[in-house]
Order: structure tokens, then sequence, then C-alpha cells
């Protein structure tokens, strides 16, 4: 039996609701029609998209939605992942990781030319990405070179760079942090650097690779003595500092020159 809605929940329809007519006002063999307010189905019709609006834009009647809009940039090479990702205002990936190439740039252009002016400013923004760098480099070339001193390097500069920290905060009255200290230290290591990638073509077990070892300490410990001295205001101590500084790059000197460690260029049959 056909019961009326309208009875059944005691609410007439809504304007915008479809309802269906009565079987006994329609054929039987006729399928039942549903009206709308505006348009109507029918078997087989396709209705008017005409005058919909949706969240981008109005829907004609041809049924094709509009492309979406907006900022986003096409997708690059792999060198996009270290810049700001299509993203207006947000920095690149490597300044958040701390990594600045231009700062690293102008540590190294200081060490290299130790006679200009050094900035005491200079250690404000310290990092460790360039000294880590130039230790990298310098376990390559000696690897390269037959001699293997990885842990050599590692032990070396964490011990020297303690001994150096502690030293300079019993000295100075400001005193400086150990991060500063090493990052001084390793960006001063720039001059090994280059006697490491010469004993990959040349042997410095001899007269000349002892004048280069030692004229790259005499740069390293210049350098490095300098901006301390700088930063800490201590210039009338300069000749105290260089002392343990230049101890320790001559332990560097010497891991470029010799091999230390078992000799595994003989083999034992």
């Amino acid at each position: 039996m056909w019961q009326d809605n309208n009875s059944q929940y005691g609410a007439a329809p809504t304007h915008n609701s479809y309802y269906a007519q009565s079987p006994s006002s329609a054929d039987s063999n006729t399928p039942l029609q549903f009206y709308g307010d505006q348009n109507q189905f029918y078997p087989g019709s396709r209705p008017s998209l005409e005058g919909n609006v949706g969240a981008q834009g109005s829907i004609g009647a041809t049924g094709n939605i509009p492309a979406y809009g907006g900022n986003i940039q096409s997708t690059g090479g792999w060198w996009t992942a270290f810049g700001t990702g299509g993203f207006e205002g947000e920095p690149p990936l490597l300044e958040e990781l701390g990594i600045n190439f231009s700062h690293v740039q102008a540590k190294s252009l200081t060490v290299l030319n130790p006679w200009q002016r050094i900035d005491e400013h200079i250690m404000d923004d310290a990092d460790l990405s360039g000294p880590l760098l130039f230790l990298v480099c310098f376990g390559i070339f000696l690897l390269f070179s037959g001699k293997p001193q990885f842990g050599y390097i590692y032990g070396v500069g964490l011990l020297g760079s303690a001994s150096i920290y502690t030293i300079l905060n019993l000295m100075s009255e400001q005193g400086i942090d150990a991060y500063r200290v090493t990052s001084v230290l390793g960006y001063c290591l720039l001059p090994m650097v280059g006697v490491g990638a010469l004993s990959v073509m040349v042997t410095l077990n001899g007269s000349m690779g002892y004048m280069l070892s030692l004229l790259s300490i005499l740069w390293c410990t210049y350098s490095a003595s300098g901006i301390f001295v700088t930063v800490l205001r201590m210039s009338d101590q300069r000749l105290l500092v260089a002392y343990p500084v230049g101890l320790l790059y001559g332990c560097f000197a010497l891991l470029s020159i010799f091999h230390v460690g078992p000799d595994t260029s003989k083999v034992v049959g």
C-alpha cells in the first residue's frame, strides 16, 4: 500500500527535495519520474549543470570542471631539494641545517690571507660545516697516498680542541666556548689540507716534504692565533696562544708525512 510521506513524517517536503508521483495517477508501465524545483530527471537524459557553483568556480553546461589554480611550481631536478621547495618566503634547506656557503668562503679566504685585518665578529656565526669538510678531505687525501689515518685525525682533533679550549679559557677574561674553538681550528687546517693533497702526487718523506710541512704549520698557526687573539682581545699574548696551537698542527703534519700504525704494505707468507 502506498503511504504518503507527508502523513508519515508529519512535515511537508522542503523546496529542494525531490518527490515521486503516486502510482495511482501514473501508468503501471511507466517508470517513476522524479521532479525537482528547477531540473527534471528523465531516463536517458543528462541533467543541466549550468548555474551550479563549487569551490573552484562555476560549472558550465558541458560538465567540465575548471582546473585547479595556485602558485605551485613545477618539479625540477634533484638539486631543487636543497632549495625552498617551491614555497615563497621559505628559507633554503641548507640554511636551515646551518650550512652557509658564503660564510664558509669568507672564513676560508681569511685563513688563506692571514695578513689582512681580521674582523673581531668573524666567529659570531661559528659553524662546523667547513671544518668537517676540511677534515674529511684531509683524511681522503692521506688515504689516497697510502696512509689511512681517519682514527688518528679524529683523536688528535678531539684532544687538541679540548686542550686549546682549556688553555684559552685560563688565559682570557671573557672566555670562549668549545664550539667556536673547534670551528677556528678546523678552518685554519686548510693549508694542511693542501699539503695532504700534495702527498697524493709526491712523497713528503724528504727535504721538500719537511719544508712544505713546516710552512703549513706556520701558516695554520699564524691564522688560528690571529683569530683567537682578535676575538678574545688578547693581542699581547699571541705567542703564548700560538705555541700550543702550533703543537697541534705539528701532529697533523706528522700524520701527513709518516705512516702511523702497522705497515700493511708487506704481506707475510
